[in-house]
């Protein structure tokens, strides 16, 4: 049997199908239209074209960020510009009489990986994706953390600091407002446009909206001062937010995953370190860091193991 994988971003919609290994057999993707009657014309245009006609498919499975009703796919919450369309049932929008499946987009990518990744045989385990934004999913006791209105595991929007910069959620100090490409990227904005001694300076005086997250992990590798307050500041406020988790969910193991990762030991070594000693006092062992092995970063994969694990 296979799965259609579907993928909701706010650039991007992405659709393929999936087989029950977890591999993806064809896929197709377009610019997400910002007109909430065309989106739903193309995503459903999408779905029928991509969908096998063999009788194989077991069911649809979507990832959309936000907040998702997983038991009725009612869109709760849609940030951005497809807010037109909270309070749909993505299940709607689907053309097939087959099982339909929605989650948050990092519960989906959680369930990828509890199927076929990192988390494959945990019963409790925390995943983080490191992007544009901070999302988050929880297992606890084999089961996924919702809450009451689905909005358990927004990790990005746990409160780091009261006093700090005002987040995309309206709420002042979220972790995502600290640590986030964004948030990294505003940071060194701010240090170029105000002249500070440094590498970023020298490259981006004139454009300094287009620094990346990554030209300033790059540059705090090659020695220079500026990045490298940058980076460890957020590092700092990214592990003291995950030791805070350790002490409430105790879990087997932290998932990381997201473009920021691929800074490497740049990143991982001294979150691990800043994650060991605020949280070793009480826990007395290491909690393992671990990336995510589910490498479609399109989310294909993730949302079709929402029709797989709900076969059992």
């Amino acid at each position: 049997m296979k799965a259609l994988g579907v993928d909701i971003g706010g650039t991007r919609v992405k659709v393929g199908v999936v087989e029950r290994s977890g591999k993806i057999v064809s896929q197709a993707a377009t610019d997400t239209p910002i007109d909430p009657e065309e989106f739903k014309r193309t995503l459903a245009g999408m779905v029928w074209e991509m969908a096998p006609k063999d009788g194989t498919l077991a069911g649809v499975g979507i990832g959309c960020k936000g907040i998702i009703n997983y038991e009725t796919t009612k869109i709760e919450v849609l940030p951005g510009l497809l807010r037109p369309l909270e309070g749909a049932l993505l299940s709607d929008l689907i053309p097939l009489d087959v099982p339909v499946r929605a989650d948050n987009d990092a519960k989906v990518a959680l369930a990828g990986e509890m199927l076929w990744g990192a988390a494959r045989g945990l019963k409790n385990a925390i995943l983080l994706t490191l992007g544009t934004g901070v999302g988050g999913a929880i297992v606890a006791e084999g089961k996924f953390l919702r809450g009451v209105g689905g909005v358990a595991g927004h990790l990005g929007h746990v409160t780091v600091n009261p006093d700090g910069p005002m987040c995309i959620c309206g709420n002042y100090g979220c972790l995502e407002a600290f640590f986030s490409a964004d948030a990294i990227e505003s940071e060194a904005y701010r240090a170029v446009h105000s002249g500070c001694v440094s590498t970023l300076t020298d490259k981006y005086r004139h454009n300094p909206e287009t620094i990346s997250c990554r030209d300033v992990f790059e540059a705090a590798a090659a020695g220079d001062v500026v990045a490298a307050l940058i980076r460890d500041r957020a590092i700092r406020y990214l592990g003291a937010a995950i030791a805070g988790l350790l002490h409430v969910f105790d879990p087997e193991a932290v998932i990381l995953g997201g473009q920021i990762v691929e800074a490497g030991p740049a990143l991982l070594e001294p979150l691990a370190r800043e994650m060991r000693w605020r949280s070793m006092g009480l826990l007395k062992r290491e909690v393992p860091l671990l990336l995510q092995q589910v490498q479609d970063r399109s989310g294909i994969v993730g949302a079709a193991a929402l029709v797989f694990a709900s076969e059992g």
